[in-house]
């Protein structure tokens, strides 16, 4: 199991229409079979700063993703909408195990 974390901070004009657009991302995103959960996350105390929460069955599953039409949409609509570039982090799981996905 792969767990990244993108961290998004986007610009203040622009903060419903990135939801909207994320939201529809995710949306398509956990009907992948490489993908557990895609969480979508935003701070309360800094609307304008969202993480993604995406959980991969294994390691590949993330470049399949990558290949998907709903995150190419995603990616070329939301890219102006961002104060900085995007940035991940990548962990790997140590519990629950992985045996229950």
């Amino acid at each position: 199991m792969l767990i990244v974390h993108v961290h998004v901070h986007v610009k203040p004009e622009f903060i419903e229409a990135f939801r909207e657009a994320t939201l529809a991302n995710a949306r398509e995103s956990v009907k992948e079979a490489g993908v557990c959960r895609f969480d979508v996350v935003q701070q309360v105390d800094d609307p304008e700063r969202f993480v993604l929460v995406e959980v991969y069955r294994n390691n590949d599953a993330p470049a399949l993703h990558k290949e998907t039409a709903h995150y190419k949409k995603w990616r070329d609509e939301v890219e102006h909408m961002m104060a900085e570039p995007r940035r991940s982090v990548k962990y790997s799981n140590l519990f629950p195990d992985d045996s229950g996905w």
